[in-house]
């Protein structure tokens, strides 16, 4: 199907700019480390759902031009392809709905019939751009465009937020017949995060079901890691609320990968707790390539709440479920990406000693990973919960915090982080 850039143009839909905060700085975070300092407190906003635009699925061809884009795959998101000559190109991405949190992700294909080196320049509507490219031939492996074929076209100021990044980009890319994958961060898709539940569910003590469906009708999947199942000490991990948060995806991975882990802390652990993990809360956001919302249109860690949203309700009716059969949940993470590695817990001044355990855990990956410090930014507030940190102590008296890894963190590291976080916290719960 052709696609031409005149009705490219047309399905254009506008962004108007929020932002995405959290709660305020207290004592125990004013010794934090310079760089990110977090954002501010959370808005109150509605959680009934809003018009969703989906955006059109196809291929890009040009009269008289051999190069060729597409969507047409989950995680994609392109809006409008425009072909400005000499192999010359504009690329329009928007968001599902406004107003939104600036989190402008892309993902596309490009190929051509005859082999060059082309220029893409990205453009957003009333955003900027976030997220250095990544780029693949096989959508499965990634890696950041070099920086020599990389141009910021008006920078920003400062060092965080999005008034920090360019307006707008260019890309040199050089391609064949094969197409290239060029995203905003590495794909995970629901079939692919699904694949990697599957591999780690042919281990004994995994198991892997359904504990609900989103409005699309995909499944939200839940992993279940316990050795024994009397084990009525629980974890619950949850990721991905937001689509575009891989980074906080990755360093989940390697946090579960080593509590299903084969080392000696591990298997001990397996013994007297239960692991549950919601591994993507968004599957519908993250097919549809969203920036932010599900496909209600809705910040889902907004809905912590109201509970309007098929995906919350899920994990509410779990966790709820759960407590009825008699576990005890001691802690709970939201793992997220932000643009540095921060650490969002609950005060003790709300949660009183039961939280103290988010601190010493936080203070004991801090000492083994010294090389790049995360700030602290605690919350005092516990009404209204709205957020899933904040639901899961009020409503079941976990100890949570969100885990915020930054958009740019090397991966090496991220990995190496979640390794580190889950074996500091199996040592200080094994000691209770």
């Amino acid at each position: 199907m052709r696609y031409t850039p005149i009705f490219s143009f047309f399905v254009l839909i506008a962004l108007i700019s929020c932002k995405n905060t959290a709660g305020p700085i207290t004592k125990e975070s004013t010794d934090a480390p310079s760089g990110y300092q977090g954002q501010g407190k959370n808005p109150i906003v509605p959680t009934v759902n809003k018009p969703v635009q989906k955006q059109w699925k196809g291929v890009w061809s040009f009269d008289n031009d051999t190069t060729y884009f597409t969507n047409d795959f989950d995680g994609a998101r392109l809006n409008g392809v425009a072909a400005d000559g000499n192999d010359h190109y504009t690329i329009w991405i928007t968001a599902e709905n406004t107003p939104i949190n600036v989190s402008p992700w892309y993902a596309f294909k490009v190929w051509t019939k005859n082999p060059r080196e082309i220029t893409i320049k990205l453009s957003y509507q009333d955003s900027r751009s976030r997220y250095y490219p990544k780029i693949s031939t096989d959508g499965i492996n990634f890696k950041p465009l070099d920086s020599t074929d990389f141009k910021a076209i008006n920078p920003g100021e400062g060092d965080f937020g999005i008034k920090a990044v360019p307006e707008f980009v260019e890309l040199k890319v050089r391609i064949d017949q094969e197409p290239t994958w060029i995203t905003a961060q590495e794909l995970y898709s629901s079939k692919r995060v699904k694949s990697w539940i599957d591999s780690l569910a042919t281990k004994p003590f995994v198991t892997s079901y359904e504990i609900g469906r989103t409005s699309e009708k995909r499944p939200l999947h839940l992993m279940e890691i316990s050795k024994d199942s009397t084990a009525k000490k629980a974890l619950m991990i949850i990721s991905r609320q937001h689509p575009p948060e891989v980074t906080g995806f990755i360093a989940m991975k390697s946090f579960i990968e080593t509590i299903a882990g084969e080392s000696a802390q591990a298997k001990k652990f397996r013994k007297s707790h239960s692991i549950f993990v919601v591994p993507l809360m968004n599957p519908d956001g993250v097919d549809n390539g969203h920036w932010r919302h599900n496909m209600g249109g809705v910040d889902l860690n907004r809905d912590w709440e109201n509970f309007n949203q098929p995906e919350t309700k899920s994990v509410r009716n779990f966790l709820n479920n759960k407590s009825s059969e008699g576990y005890e949940f001691v802690f709970g993470a939201d793992f997220h990406s932000t643009w540095d590695d921060i650490y969002y817990p609950l005060d003790t001044i709300a949660t009183g000693s039961k939280g103290k355990i988010v601190f010493d855990w936080i203070e004991n990956i801090s000492k083994r990973l010294p090389q790049k410090k995360s700030n602290v930014k605690p919350s005092g507030q516990l009404e209204p919960t709205m957020v899933s940190r904040t639901y899961f102590f009020v409503e079941h008296k976990m100890p949570s915090i969100v885990f915020e890894l930054g958009d740019d963190t090397p991966r090496d590291f991220l990995k190496l982080k979640g390794r580190v976080a889950a074996e500091e916290l199996m040592r200080l719960l094994d000691i209770d």
